[in-house]
């Protein structure tokens, strides 16, 4: 295409008179084929460098498409990816904290099943021990009743028994069973159990007089109810 545009378009015309010889002819139409050309040449350049100003545009115009494009695209898939990581994430920190709320329900399910297992077995145990500290505290009783004359290796032996009710009631306690109170109290058909009803002057009616074997209650759990003597009403 250039080697087109180099061509020269123009031919060049000469009026040579008859005086004039053939040689000053030839000479003439040498020059002015040679100034034909440099014209030629001088307005080829401009269009050749405008042709290459214009073809340096135009790659330069398509280097800017095709980097724009990719950076474009990249943009567009990094934004897309971080909306994912962000949806992700959300999604995690909610499965923490239902997993926290999962293991923290769970903790404080062990733990009052683990409680209320220690408090069965307790209660059980105790149940059980609750008849020797009757016997022991009736023993004693009987003992403080009776006016004898006791000897000193007895009272040694009464002594020692009474040490050990103490102590037996010590471990009770410190187990969280408690007794129940139940002498002057309202009668309460949760805790007491009426074994006999007479009249009182003492106390009211409905009023426990008397504790035949007493209650004991480990927090709110019924060991043992009391079995008492209540006073009876007016109509009865």
């Amino acid at each position: 295409m250039t080697s087109e545009k180099k061509q020269s378009s123009h031919i060049p015309i000469r009026f040579v008179d008859d005086n004039e010889s053939d040689g000053e002819y030839q000479v003439e139409d040498i020059a002015a084929d040679a100034d034909v050309i440099d014209l030629n040449d001088t307005q080829s350049n401009p269009d050749d460098s405008t042709s290459e100003v214009s073809e340096s545009n135009a790659d330069n115009r398509g280097e800017g498409v095709l980097v724009g494009g990719p950076d474009l695209a990249e943009l567009i898939a990094s934004r897309a990816e971080l909306k994912r990581l962000q949806t992700a994430l959300a999604e995690a920190r909610d499965a923490v904290a239902r997993r926290q709320a999962d293991f923290e329900n769970y903790r404080k399910r062990t733990e009052r099943d683990r409680g209320d297992t220690h408090n069965r077995i307790v209660a059980d145990v105790a149940r059980k021990l609750l008849p020797v500290v009757d016997n022991l505290a009736r023993a004693l009783e009987a003992e403080r009743s009776v006016e004898t004359q006791e000897s000193n290796e007895f009272r040694h032996f009464l002594h020692g028994v009474e040490l050990i009710n103490k102590q037996l009631n010590d471990v009770l306690e410190s187990l969280g069973v408690q007794p129940i109170v139940a002498v002057g109290e309202p009668f309460d058909p949760h805790i007491h159990e009426a074994v006999v009803t007479e009249p009182s002057d003492k106390y009211e009616p409905d009023t426990v007089t008397e504790e035949i074997a007493r209650g004991y209650r480990m927090g709110e759990r019924l060991l043992r109810p009391s079995m008492v003597k209540v006073a009876a009403r007016d109509d009865e």
